[in-house]
């Protein structure tokens, strides 16, 4: 594991006259699992190591569980399943890969071609669902999506479906993609969450709050003026991180 000391300052004073100066301040330590876009390969040994070096501790899993890699349905059980199994709170986000899928089984005439040309291929077929191209016809789209819906059964949709769009713990919140900084975090469109917003990659935040964040694929973690980036694209780096969050600090660990 590595830790990474907040200076609390932004490294980008070119772009931006606003600094950063907070510490992070959780209720409790935490760990924040980046996007697993079904690698549940990695997802299980990371587990085993978060429970070998810190048993019990909340987890926060940041959205992306499904597409791209091959074994989304066994990421989705995986997760699903952790809340009867771990021994602290499991806080599972919505992503938008996520949100496509859904939006796939409500209306998949109207929904498939974005979902299937962005990995829904793959969680289709990790479902035992196939025949189908990433531009199906109407029927075709249908069919899948009623396969899918039976592969998959109602309490996995439903638990899908319920997912939460950010989580609070003291002044550190996690979210899928963003935060807009102009705005207070009880204030944040659903869009920003899931999808991001152009600005805030190099507007630090005025009011000392940590965002904790997937979505974007960084080379390594790192915090910078309060943001905490995760996702290191574990479905083609075979890298999947969480940040482990404690009053003061914020480390990293990868598997």
């Amino acid at each position: 594991m590595m830790f990474a000391k907040l200076f609390g300052r932004s490294a980008d004073k070119k772009r931006t006259t606003t600094t950063f100066d907070a510490q992070p301040e959780p209720d409790a330590k935490v760990l924040a699992v980046g996007d697993i876009h079904g690698r549940d390969d990695l997802l299980a040994r990371l587990l085993d190591r978060i429970a070998a070096d810190d048993p019990g501790v909340p987890l926060v899993f940041l959205g992306d569980y499904v597409d791209r890699g091959e074994h989304s349905a066994a990421v989705l059980r995986r997760v699903a399943g952790l809340a009867d199994q771990w021994s602290g709170p499991v806080i599972a986000l919505m992503g938008n890969h996520e949100r496509m899928m859904l939006d796939f089984i409500d209306t998949p005439e109207d929904s498939a071609g974005r979902w299937l040309r962005n990995g829904g291929l793959q969680t289709l077929a990790s479902f035992s669902v196939g025949c189908i191209t990433d531009q199906p016809t109407p029927d075709d789209a249908r069919d899948a999506a009623d396969r899918l819906r039976g592969a998959m059964g109602g309490d996995l949709i439903a638990w899908l479906g319920g997912l939460p769009l950010q989580h609070a713990s003291g002044n550190v919140h996690f979210v899928h993609a963003a935060a807009d900084p102009s705005l207070p975090m009880a204030a944040q469109e659903p869009r920003t969450l899931l999808w991001g917003h152009p600005a805030f990659a190099a507007t630090p935040r005025e009011d000392g709050q940590f965002v904790v964040h997937g979505h974007t694929v960084v080379d390594a973690p790192a915090v910078t003026a309060g943001r905490v980036a995760v996702d290191t694209g574990a479905w083609f780096t075979g890298r999947l991180t969480a940040a482990r969050i404690a009053p003061g600090e914020i480390g990293f660990m990868s598997c």
